[in-house]
């Protein structure tokens, strides 16, 4: 690694020794006072001024008629520690080799925050909506009607307010303080400007000396030009022929070795210096050709430095507790939300989500003096999956689908629920409620997940038994909702943009961020009023909305499979169209090696025992979209078929047996405008076929939102705009993958 990178991890690690002795001094410690007992938690904060502003959003106001007023940005660090020997954070893997005070023996560690808060705090709602970082970054505007920087919103003044939004800042004219907080030390790109990270400690063994082990890297490039793929740790050893570096296009080729002699690490195009790790290498080839596009580069080494993951666990819990109860730090400076906040609820996408299922399996729920510390959470596309993270070298910016990461995941292990469950394959009883039921501290919490989770992240396990695959019954404190034929995230309802580049197909039609505003408003009534949310909607093999996945086909070591056209429902649709493969992920029972309960991973890629959870996918109607879960109104009434699952053309590394999946993506294959246009063997109606007239079709959705309003899943603007937009123009463009007779801008009869 460059003298730079070294430089830069001795300032960061310096800059956190001073806590001990600020702590003692500031709890009175001094001549004569004798030993005075370290504090636990946040002990220091220190505001960014420059980067703060008293008032923001260039002064606009916001609230019923300015009721709220304006809001101020308040950026900066904490500084906090915890005690390993407490029994609370003993949960954490490595918590007893992690670098310690050699003054109070606690271990530290530091957070960025960023707030926005009302600037007079009597005018807001007293209530807290927290967003965990996508590694480092936001990714509340468009849930919360925010446009601009959205990592940085207020700094390009009342513009980073989304005017078109159908609820321009959501969030705000509610009067929520937003809150934000560091939790991940993964490698970052240091040229990115206001991403909320971590400083996290590393973990080294008894004598001091560094702690290695196997690692092992999934590298994959959608593009031509890459040159250099920066690691997560770096090697025991910079020698390549101690390393293994092979490739393949697809996932079902043999894996080619990559000659040692040809690659380096921190090679003539090193990126390790870009990242905001101080403990990430990178490899590159040596004659500085790039990486081949799309082909799947895997790299297995002994790495060295881990850095104790789940401490930012503690740091989230610490830094909310923090703000809900302290009135300040260790050196007098003034908590600026002390004494306002009344609760707190969090809205996640992604990997947050898989966060917070962790977050609350392993107890952080339960602050240090035994308080709640969330309310409730809505979590979006987390699934039944956790974030991988209490592990000795986690690597928790990872995540796994039919082609990504797929085979050396540690997200998709038991528990996968919040129901507790008892699992034959490895003979433990557990779910994610357990520990804060014991503490009388779980929060509410939504699950919404996608159609995209079910097919590439085996996402029925969040309601079903993994042995069984039956219908499990749910904790009081906990809804699951599916997002029907939704992808990873959330469509377009357009049908005028290209398909993305690793994706043969349109992208899913189903924009779930009018459902997150409806839920998020439940979410509120069910906390502070006890209101009960809207019931769950899941898929279900029994209510026949589902069908198992299969765990006999070929590649079920790599945890692929395909799931019978007949048996999903799915509609014929031409070859010249829509490929259907039923590329679907079969959840393998890994071999992690012996001390894996410790949380230390002996085999990296895990080794398949020949055993798998018991999986299901949805079924379809008759237009290809899933009869499960919440239709919302491109569903009930459609355009054509959204799923939650796409392939990969040829050139982003799809074959011929469609076993490459387009990862998070969904597709959207349109109906043909008329009976007349419809290509032989589409089994599929036309759009005059299905609805005759414009004014029908238009009825059909507005019939469609007015349905999910009557059951609180769709807000008052919200289910308006559903019958605006359908009154616009239908367009379908041109599509390499399509006929002519599918492309069309003509559907607009009265």
């Amino acid at each position: 690694m460059s003298s730079t990178v070294n430089k830069h991890k001795s300032a960061r690690w310096g800059s956190l020794l001073p806590l001990a002795a600020l702590v003692l001094a500031a709890c009175g410690g001094g001549p004569g006072d004798g030993p005075v007992a370290p504090v636990q938690g946040i002990t220091k904060i220190v505001f960014d001024t420059v980067n703060s502003e008293k008032v923001t959003f260039a002064g606009a106001t916001f609230g019923t008629g300015g009721a709220v007023g304006t809001y101020e940005k308040v950026r900066g660090t904490a500084y906090g520690q915890i005690d390993p020997n407490d029994p609370k954070n003993q949960v954490i893997a490595d918590i007893t080799l992690a670098q310690k005070s050699p003054v109070t023996g606690f271990v530290e560690y530091s957070v960025d925050f960023f707030i926005l808060k009302p600037s007079d705090l009597s005018k807001g709602a007293h209530k807290v909506f927290y967003e965990a970082p996508n590694r480092g970054g936001k990714q509340y505007g468009g849930f919360a009607g925010m446009t601009g920087n959205a990592n940085n919103p207020g700094a390009g003044g009342a513009a980073d307010i989304n005017s078109t939004a159908n609820y321009p800042a959501f969030l705000l004219n509610k009067g929520y303080t937003l809150v934000w907080s560091g939790w991940d030390a993964e490698p970052m790109s240091s040229t990115a400007v206001d991403l909320v990270k971590a400083v996290l400690p590393l973990a080294k063994n008894p004598d001091g000396s560094a702690i290695t082990g196997p690692m092992y890297e999934y590298i994959v490039n959608d593009n031509a030009t890459t040159k250099c793929a920066a690691t997560y740790y770096s090697p025991a050893d910079t020698d390549p022929a101690k390393a293994t570096l092979t490739k393949r296009q697809s996932m079902t080729d043999t894996p080619i070795l990559v000659p040692a002699a040809s690659w380096a690490w921190g090679g003539p195009s090193t990126c390790s210096t870009s990242s905001t790790s101080t403990n990430s290498n990178s490899i590159a080839f040596k004659d500085g050709s790039a990486f081949q596009q799309s082909w799947i580069y895997e790299l297995n080494y002994t790495a060295r430095d881990p850095y104790v993951a789940t401490v930012g666990f503690a740091a989230m819990r610490d830094f909310m507790s923090f703000l809900r109860n302290a009135k300040a730090d260790s050196s007098g400076t003034a908590n600026p939300m002390a004494g306002d906040i009344k609760s707190v609820a969090t809205w996640t996408n992604s990997q947050p989500a898989r966060l917070f299922n962790d977050y609350v399996w392993l107890g952080f729920n339960q602050a240090i003096d035994g308080t709640k510390v969330f309310d409730g959470h809505l979590n979006y596309i987390g699934g039944g999956n956790g974030l991988g993270i209490n592990y000795r070298f986690a690597q928790v910016g990872r995540t796994e689908r039919n082609r990504q990461n797929h085979i050396a995941q540690t997200e998709g292990v038991f528990p996968f629920s919040y129901t507790s469950t008892t699992d034959s394959l490895t003979g433990k009883t557990d779910g994610r409620n357990v520990r804060c039921t014991a503490s009388n501290t779980c929060p509410k919490v939504m699950n919404l997940y996608s159609a995209n989770e079910l097919w590439v992240k085996s996402g029925s396990l969040l309601t079903t038994h993994p042995n069984t695959g039956a219908d499990l019954v749910e904790p009081d404190n906990v809804r699951n909702y599916l997002v029907s034929s939704g992808p990873h995230g959330s469509g377009a309802t357009s049908t005028t943009s290209s398909p993305a580049s690793s994706n043969s197909q349109f992208g899913s039609q189903v924009d779930a961020l009018p459902l997150h505003r409806a839920l998020w408003v439940a979410m509120d009534e069910w906390i502070s009023a006890g209101t009960a949310p809207p019931a769950s909607a899941n898929p279900s093999v029994a209510g026949g909305t589902a069908t198992f996945v299969p765990t006999n086909t070929a590649y079920t070591a790599l945890g692929i499979g395909a799931v019978p056209q007949a048996d999903v429902g799915y509609p014929n649709i031409p070859a010249t169209m829509n490929k259907y493969s039923g590329l679907v992920t079969v959840r393998n029972y890994w071999n992690f090696g012996p001390d894996y309960s410790k949380g230390i991973l002996a085999n990296i890629p895990a080794i398949p025992t020949g055993s798998f959870y018991k999986v299901s996918v949805p079924k379809t109607d008759a237009y290809g979209n899933d009869l499960a879960g919440i239709r919302l109104p491109e569903i009930v009434a459609p355009v054509g078929t959204s799923s939650g699952w796409a392939l990969r053309p040829a050139a982003f590394g799809g074959k011929a047996d469609g076993l490459d999946g387009a990862e998070g993506a969904g597709q959207f294959v349109p109906f043909a405008m008329d009976d007349a246009s419809k290509v032989a063997g589409d089994a599929r109606p036309s759009l005059t076929g299905l609805y005759g007239t414009k004014a029908a079709f238009v009825a059909a959705r507005v019939a469609a939102a007015s349905a999910l309003k009557a059951r609180r899943l769709l807000l008052d603007v919200d289910q308006a705009a559903y019958a605006t937009n359908a009154a616009k123009a239908i367009t379908v463009a041109p599509n390499p993958y399509y006929p002519g007779a599918y492309s069309y801008s003509a559907f607009s009869l009265p």
